[in-house]
């Protein structure tokens, strides 16, 4: 479902993007070209600042937003998901909050006023909050994460990781031309 904020704001979706038709995207939102947004995702852009603005939330070229995704910021603030970006299942992306170009975030994880780098790994059941996340970490399964000098025990990405994360990425890119495809059969 595709709809208008309060303030009036409505999404604005690539044509060669695919939003499931559970998928709700609301307000101040800007889906780049071959996004794959899955079952039951939310990413709603409605909450303003005490002057009445809020910045977008932008999903960039390439990336992909797995079921039952939650992506929203609080009093106006904004969420970018760079390029080839993977936020996998029921993962929640609260803003202010940016995420870089080809970024692996892990099933359940919690993103919450941060910056993660480009590159980056956060896997599964993790919460990164309050931090800049430097490009090319690998954060594991299950870390909490509350401060930049938390992040000195961090081990960078290594190739066999960021393989794991590019074929994610490249198997919802597939996913975007089938169910385009598809999408009148239902």
């Amino acid at each position: 479902m595709i709809r208008r904020n309060p303030n009036g704001d409505a999404p604005v979706v690539h044509e060669t993007a695919f939003v499931d038709p559970t998928a709700i995207l609301c307000g101040k939102v800007i889906v780049e070209e071959n996004v794959f947004i899955g079952p039951y995702a939310v990413i709603r852009a409605d909450e303003v600042n005490e002057h009445g603005d809020m910045e977008p939330i932008i999903i960039g070229a390439n990336s992909n937003i797995q079921d039952g995704v939650v992506i929203h910021c609080k009093a106006g603030g904004g969420v970018t998901i760079g390029r080839e970006t993977s936020i996998a299942h029921r993962s929640i992306v609260h803003g202010p909050c940016e995420v870089g170009d080809n970024c692996f975030i892990g099933f359940n994880s919690v993103l919450y006023n941060c910056v993660v780098g480009e590159g980056t790994v956060v896997r599964h059941n993790s919460v990164v909050e309050g931090c800049r996340v430097p490009p090319g970490f690998y954060i594991p399964s299950t870390c909490n994460i509350h401060s930049d000098a938390e992040l000195a025990t961090i081990t960078p990405v290594t190739p066999d990781q960021a393989g794991f994360s590019e074929s994610v990425a490249q198997a919802n890119l597939e996913l975007v031309r089938g169910y385009k495809r598809i999408r009148n059969e239902f």
